[in-house]
């Protein structure tokens, strides 16, 4: 009788562990209203901008971040680094604690700046992924005028970083974890790529959507700007290359950014900066896709989610110039919080710039 037990209690575990894994349709994704304390800046000295967090096991929030001197103008490009910041709360506020992935020389793929970081934790380490290039690291800009250093942006590469902790040492590597395409000028990444946005497959394997940029058009622009698919055994790659552009619209060179990509309740989500092109204007908002196996995305049923516009504890309602680098925070297994650098230009025509942790309202639909 015992092993007939035994035998009954292991095949009900088997039958659990391999019933098709309940699926969730439609996410209706909404903002709630933000705290004052949940805006991190860095004040009349740096500009902030594009903030990861994730909870590390001392229980602390630990957000990594770009930023760079604001004397300088809009100079991401070739002056960000990557920073370290803590909280108590996952909404903040937020302290500034050392710089994660300083500057290391120009000798190095990312070593005159590091940007647009995105950090998780897979199978009990920490991995930092980032955009990293070199240069001459020339100011092309002064603030109220951004212009960009080609050089810079076209030496944008994909790296990943790893550590025990969120705290570090990170450990960099010589080469880039997802480079250009090589030997092929038609490729849509045959430019630079960068942003990348990272999450964990159903079946353990590491997905990869990422910007990209080719050489159909004029140099040292290039373009079309698309983003695309990758997948790897590991954290550290190597990683294969699908070949469709995902967020895509008909006839439009640059129509997203900034995606974030994460697997819930059976299926693949993306929350995207979409980049409409009306009158001769850049109309910018935050969308949702899915997807069911992380390659073919599409349009999700509630696909629009934010006009840039935030309403505060305090009663403000803001419409930003810019709300854009989506993060979002899972905890306990749902979404609590969206992470993203917002920006307006103050009086004087300086762009001001913050993180800021918008709590989330997730509704599930099961159609």
């Amino acid at each position: 009788m015992k092993t007939v037990g035994l035998l009954a209690v292991l095949v009900i575990i088997f039958s659990a562990c391999h019933q098709e894994e309940k699926v969730i349709e439609n996410y209706k994704i909404e903002f709630g209203k933000v705290a004052k304390h949940s805006a991190f800046d860095g004040g009349d000295s740096l500009s902030h901008w594009g903030g990861s967090v994730v909870k590390g096991d001392d229980g602390l929030y630990h957000m990594l971040y770009s930023r760079w001197p604001k004397n300088i103008g809009w100079e991401w490009v070739n002056y960000s680094e990557i920073a370290h910041a803590v909280s108590d709360s996952p909404f903040g506020p937020y302290k500034f604690v050392d710089v994660a992935l300083p500057e290391r020389g120009p000798e190095f793929w990312d070593g005159s700046a590091t940007h647009n970081p995105t950090v998780h934790k897979f199978n009990g380490k920490y991995y930092l992924y980032y955009m990293g290039n070199f240069g001459d690291k020339k100011i092309v800009s002064v603030p109220g005028k951004a212009k960009i250093n080609w050089m810079h942006r076209n030496n944008q590469r994909i790296g990943v970083a790893v550590a025990d902790t969120p705290k570090g040492p990170w450990k960099r590597f010589d080469k880039p974890v997802l480079d250009v395409t090589h030997g092929d000028s038609t490729a849509h990444d045959a430019l630079m790529t960068s942003n990348p946005s990272v999450c964990q497959m159903a079946d353990g394997k590491i997905l990869m959507v990422y910007k990209a940029v080719g050489k159909k058009f004029p140099l040292p622009q290039g373009g079309p700007v698309v983003h695309m698919v990758a997948i790897a055994d590991s954290p550290t790659g190597p990683f294969k290359k699908y070949p469709d552009p995902v967020f895509t619209f008909e006839g439009e060179r640059f129509p997203a950014e900034d995606p974030y990509i994460w697997y819930q309740d059976g299926k693949y989500r993306a929350i995207v900066k979409r980049i409409e092109h009306i009158e001769h204007k850049r109309i910018f908002s935050l969308v949702h896709y899915d997807s069911v196996d992380g390659i073919n995305w599409e349009k999700a049923k509630y696909f629009k989610i934010s006009d840039r516009t935030l309403t505060w504890e305090d009663g403000r309602v803001i419409q930003y110039d810019h709300l854009e680098r989506p993060q979002v925070l899972i905890e306990n297994g749902e979404p609590i919080a969206l992470i993203c650098a917002a920006d307006a230009y103050d009086e004087n025509n300086v762009r001001q710039s913050f993180n800021v942790q918008i709590p989330l309202i997730v509704t599930k639909e099961v159609e």
